[in-house]
């Protein structure tokens, strides 16, 4: 197959063929789907000097990889349920067969997925920041296959396991052919490790990324509505204390007309684009 100069190719190089082609761009300017749209200089420089800098994502950066969001996640079978019904202590303990079946046929969905331009932006951004904080309200882990480090998950992963009784995490069970599998300690239910309607979020992953609020230069809110709490209390918190507060979505939000910078646009295309405005003021200094 001959590909046309600037062409893609496997999914798996897109990351690299947006850095590329990236570079024929003018200063500040990104291309989003096929309009300019211009980075403020401001912006930029506030960025390259930032020491302390957090990251906030939402459904909308998985989206970008193919993940449904939350919602979306209801098709075929599932259709005649709603995620709101599925995702609560209570449902698990009326149907836990049909709750655990459903988060498998999500871990099917994820597991599918690859990241996007904007996972590898972040996971880029990190090293050129002396102290970075990707603080995401997803579940999918695409932000660690994309290399990112310093991830702390405010609403858990689905493809961790918890026992409903204890709390605590499992690593291995019998499979006895049980649905729900079975703790192996207490013989009580397995079930997803994701933070469900109605429960608060893990205390020490909401300490930790309140703090990094608290004491950051620069929040890049990322693809997330800003309605979901008490996630969508930390750009404000951040702002309070000084913050600048930038948001990245293609759509308007809560967030944004209390934000400093705007980029409207999807996170694949704007954050590469900002990354490479950044390595270039990097440079310069």
């Amino acid at each position: 197959m001959t590909r046309k100069k600037g062409d893609c190719g496997p999914k798996h190089q897109e990351h690299a063929c947006a850095i590329l082609q990236s570079r024929s761009l003018p200063d500040s300017s990104a291309i989003v789907r096929g309009m300019r749209v211009e980075i403020p200089a401001q912006l930029v420089e506030r960025l390259a000097a930032a020491e302390r800098v957090v990251a906030l994502t939402g459904a909308g950066v998985s989206a970008e990889s193919g993940v449904p969001t939350f919602r979306e996640a209801q098709t075929g079978l599932w259709a005649q349920y709603r995620a709101e019904e599925l995702a609560t202590p209570e449902a698990f303990q009326r149907q836990p067969k049909l709750v655990w079946d459903w988060y498998e046929w999500r871990r099917t969905l994820v597991a599918k997925a690859a990241p996007n331009p904007g996972h590898f932006a972040l996971s880029e951004l990190e090293q050129l920041v002396p102290e970075f904080s990707l603080l995401t309200q997803n579940v999918d882990g695409l932000h660690q296959r994309a290399g990112s480090q310093r991830v702390i998950e405010l609403h858990g992963s689905i493809f961790d396991t918890l026992c409903f009784d204890e709390g605590t995490q499992v690593l291995t069970w019998s499979d006895d052919g049980s649905v729900p599998p079975r703790c192996p300690r207490c013989a009580g239910w397995l079930r997803p490790g994701v933070v469900w309607f109605g429960e608060p979020l893990p205390e020490a992953a909401l300490a930790s990324a309140s703090r990094a609020a608290a004491e950051c230069q620069l929040l890049l809110s990322i693809g997330t509505s800003s309605l979901v709490h008490p996630a969508a209390r930390l750009p404000y918190d951040a702002k309070a204390a000084g913050a600048l507060i930038v948001e990245i979505n293609p759509t308007e939000t809560a967030l944004s007309k209390h934000a400093d910078y705007v980029l409207r646009g999807p996170a694949g295309e704007m954050l590469p684009q900002l990354l490479r405005l950044l390595r270039k003021a990097k440079a310069a200094r």
